[in-house]
């Protein structure tokens, strides 16, 4: 089975400046990505989309291949899914290399495991499923504003007693760091979420996100206490 991880990892950023080069843990984003796909026991391909001449050079260091961005494709509001098919459209009519499926993994979550890697992949196969991604258990209370500008519930009625958290019907929320894909199915719906999806369960301290600053720094400290 053929299985190619592509990574997104463009120059731009507004909050952080060269986020994906900035480092967590002495390690740069990219690399910590990239390492965590090589560990990987399904991977076979690894493919970073980059519009910037660092992260290309960096990548390749490590191991991956690089896939020009284009430029039209690169920018604050251009989605991961562009660059996804761009790659696999690129590595078929060059190659004809065509994945059976296709993990998406993004740089921004500095603590992805290979772990989380094989455990999305092996969800996705052993479930004969058409796409999956990590995620952790969710049992918190979300609130919202109504159109009379009263906050009701969403996950649950708050006129009703109250449940205990263990109570609380089982969520899931995102992790933003895996995801796996049938390639057919993906290049069909240009989406990474169709037909049969699931999600693949990870501990709450590997969900974490860097989009700003404040978030980065806090990796770092996480990243120094536990030693990775």
């Amino acid at each position: 089975m053929e299985i190619c991880a592509i990574i997104p990892a463009r120059g731009g950023s507004k909050a952080i400046k060269k986020k994906n080069l900035q480092c967590v843990g002495s390690k740069p984003l990219i690399i910590r990505t990239i390492e965590a796909a090589r560990k990987s026991k399904w991977i076979n391909r690894i493919v970073v989309s980059t519009d910037d001449k660092q992260i290309s050079e960096l990548a390749q260091t490590y191991g991956s291949e690089i896939i020009e961005r284009p430029t039209e494709i690169s920018g604050d509001d251009a989605t991961s899914e562009s660059a996804l098919l761009h790659v696999l459209n690129k590595l078929e009519k060059e190659e004809n290399y065509y994945p059976d499926i296709i993990v998406f993994l993004q740089c921004t979550s500095p603590f992805t495991t290979s772990g989380d890697i094989d455990g999305t992949i092996n969800a996705l196969i052993n479930n004969k499923a058409d796409s999956a991604f990590a995620a952790t258990e969710f049992y918190k209370f979300l609130w919202k504003y109504d159109n009379n500008g009263s906050v009701i519930g969403i996950n649950h009625n708050e006129k009703r007693i109250r449940k205990r958290r263990q109570d609380v019907n089982l969520q899931y929320q995102e992790a933003g760091s895996v995801y796996a894909f049938i390639t057919n199915g993906f290049l069909i719906n240009k989406n990474r979420f169709f037909g049969k999806i699931i999600v693949y369960s990870i501990p709450t301290e590997r969900v974490f996100e860097i989009d700003n600053e404040t978030e980065l720094i806090n990796a770092n400290i996480i990243a120094k206490n536990s030693m990775s």
